[in-house]
This record gives C-alpha cells, structure tokens and sequence, in this order.
C-alpha cells in the first residue's frame, strides 16, 4: 500500500515550484494539468492517447458516476482504474460544483445536499460522509471533500454561510475516512471576500489534509478578481502540500497561476474547445473552420509531434469540421491536450532549470488578448 507523499524538489523566483506527488498508481510530476474525464472517459480521447499525450493524472466525476452507472456498479467492474482502462492516478472531484449547476434541483442545509437527479429525476441525498464514501468505493488515488460552491452573485451572507459549511463538511469527511492509500483533499471557498477567504483557508488547513484545493473560482467573476483572489489564497496554504486550483483554465491561466505556487490544473477547455473548431498553438488560438484554411497544407502547429500535427493538414481538418465528422472533434481534441500537457512538461522542466519566469512571460505573450 503506497501512502501519498508530496514534496517540492524546486523553486522559481516569484512562488513557481516544481513537485513529486506519489499516489498507489503512480508518480504525478507537478505542476500538472489533468485532462477531464467526467463519466469516466475523456471525451474523444482513448487512454493510450492520453499516455503517448503525457498525461498523468486524469479527474473524474463521483456525483456523476454515482449517477450513471452508478457507483457499485464501477466497484463490480473492478473499480474506476479498470472501469476507465486507466492504470494511472485518478482524482474525483466529489459534487460541490455540480450541486450549484442543477440549480433548482437540490437543496442545501447544514447536513448535506438533497437532490433530484438530472438523468432520471430521482431523489437522492449526498451528505459529507457519503462523498468520501463513494471516492473510496470507486478506488481513487485523491479524493475531494464535499464543498458548497456558489456563484459569483452570491450575496455576502450567502458566501459566509457556504464557508461555514464548508469548514464543517470537511471536518465531518476527514473523520468518514477509511482508505489510507487515498489521498484526501480539502477546500477552500469564500468567494472574492479576502477576509472569508482567510478564514476558510485557516480552518480547513488546520484539519490536516493530505492536500488543498481553491474552489469557488471562474464561477462568472471578472478574470483580474479571479487572480486578486488566487494569489492571495495561494500564501495561505501549506508549502509542503499539492495546492489546487479548480477549473482553470486557458494555457496564459496555467503559467499566471503556476508562477503564484499553484501545482495541479483541470479543466475542459482543451476538450471543448476542440470539439468546437478551437485550437491552442504558440502563437494563439487558431478557428480550423475559417476559410483561410481551407487549402493550408500545413499541419495545426509547426513542430508538434502530436498525431494530428503528423498525419493532417490544417485543410484536411477544417473540412471534417465542416462536414461535422466526429474525428474532427477528437484530432482537435488530441491535439489540444498534447499541447497543454506539452506546456506543462515545459514549465517543469524551465522551473528546474530556473529560467520560468523569463519562459512563462514570453510564452503568455501570444495569449495575452
């Protein structure tokens, strides 16, 4: 049985650093991005590509697998790692942001979220020891509390009251524990109020979690708020922890927030995004279905070594957008994450080396509009 260890193994100027977080299916060399994959798959992607991609650490969804299939039903299949055909680490958010999208469909008290589903319509109850308790059953590497999410229209005493909650579904989670193989970690909420923010961060970093995770973030506040916020979190929690921020976001977002001391990542741009035409490349963002491509023999981006970069012309491409084949979406997607987790290896390796600052900034410069 592996305990999960983190340790930092180098610092950049202004906060960057560079970690090793063991888990019992593998090593994850931060900071790291984590592809989504949300009902246990990422969209378009198989797990072999997401390997040769450079992924090693996937997220899930436990409020959506505990939805379909269902829960026992991952666990009578052999668990999540075998149920997704992936043999690396697996973090599962536990449901908190998902409780503020079904909006009118859950109710939250003191006790937990009571709920009805938006697949059959059925009433449910997801309580901070049932969150745990689902994560542990689908065999997870890291595991996240049950925390209330709200939006950025919160009003002040609604965000107070969320924290409150917060603190105390953490507390309730950690002592549900049973799996000491699983790492678990907490959540920081309280909105754009830096004194709540605090408080958050100081009550649920003296509970002692494996690991520590900003939530309540690119919840529809303006981006200059969400970095104000960010950095000031960041100084408040543990140095020798993994410090995550949730569901961010575009590749200037990853080396903005790297530089504060952040070292895990998810989101789902590079996946939707690609499914929609979008894709990354250095010099910016590049719309396959424009038709200034449509006779462009050149791959989506000089030098990739990604499959689609390889094998397909930017034209090739733009008319299978066109003509709405799927493979459309999985080229763009495939080589959307090749391109973010190709950064991420960057950044790593410019972190140890100790030219991040100067790299980051000049990488960010494409993606400053």
């Amino acid at each position: 049985m592996t305990t999960p260890r983190f340790e930092v193994v180098a610092t950049a100027a202004g906060g960057a650093r560079r970690g090793r977080l063991e888990t019992a299916h593998g090593v994850v060399e931060t900071p790291a991005f984590m592809p989504v994959a949300t009902h246990g798959a990422v969209k378009g992607v198989t797990p072999r590509e997401l390997r040769e991609a450079g992924a090693s650490l996937v997220l899930a969804n436990a409020y959506h697998l505990a939805q379909r299939p269902g829960v026992e039903v991952v666990r009578a299949l052999g668990g999540l790692h075998a149920f997704m055909s992936w043999d690396g680490p697996i973090l599962t958010d536990s449901g908190g942001f998902q409780v503020m999208s079904l909006g009118t469909l859950v109710r939250v008290d003191d006790d937990g979220v009571a709920y009805r589903s938006h697949v059959d319509g059925r009433s449910g109850r997801l309580g901070p020891e049932d969150a745990i308790a689902a994560q542990e059953a689908l065999g997870v590497d890291i595991a996240m509390s049950l925390d209330e999410c709200v939006p950025a229209t919160a009003s002040p005493a609604a965000v107070a009251r969320a924290v409150e909650r917060t603190t105390a579904w953490a507390a309730r989670g950690q002592r549900a524990r049973r799996r000491a193989d699983m790492a678990l970690f907490g959540i920081v909420q309280g909105g754009l109020d830096a004194s709540l923010r605090a408080a958050s961060a100081a009550a649920v970093t003296a509970l002692g979690f494996d690991g520590y995770a900003v939530g309540g973030l690119s919840v529809g506040e303006p981006a200059a708020e969400t970095g104000r916020v960010a950095a000031a979190t960041v100084a408040l929690l543990p140095a020798d922890r993994p410090r995550y921020l949730m569901g961010v976001g575009t590749p200037a977002d990853l080396l903005r927030f790297v530089a504060m001391g952040y070292d895990l990542f998810d989101c789902v741009l590079p996946t939707r995004n690609g499914r929609n035409g979008m894709l990354f490349t250095r010099e910016g963002k590049l719309m396959i279905r424009n038709a200034r491509y449509a006779r462009d023999a050149r791959p989506v981006e000089e030098g990739c070594g990604c499959y689609t970069c390889t094998h397909f012309s930017r034209g090739a491409l733009r008319h299978l957008a066109l003509v709405h084949d799927t493979l459309a979406g999985q080229l763009a997607s495939l080589h959307n994450l090749h391109f973010y987790l190709r950064l991420m290896a960057e950044v790593r390796a410019a972190i140890a080396e100790g030219s991040f600052p100067a790299r980051a900034a000049a990488a960010a410069g494409a993606w400053a509009s």
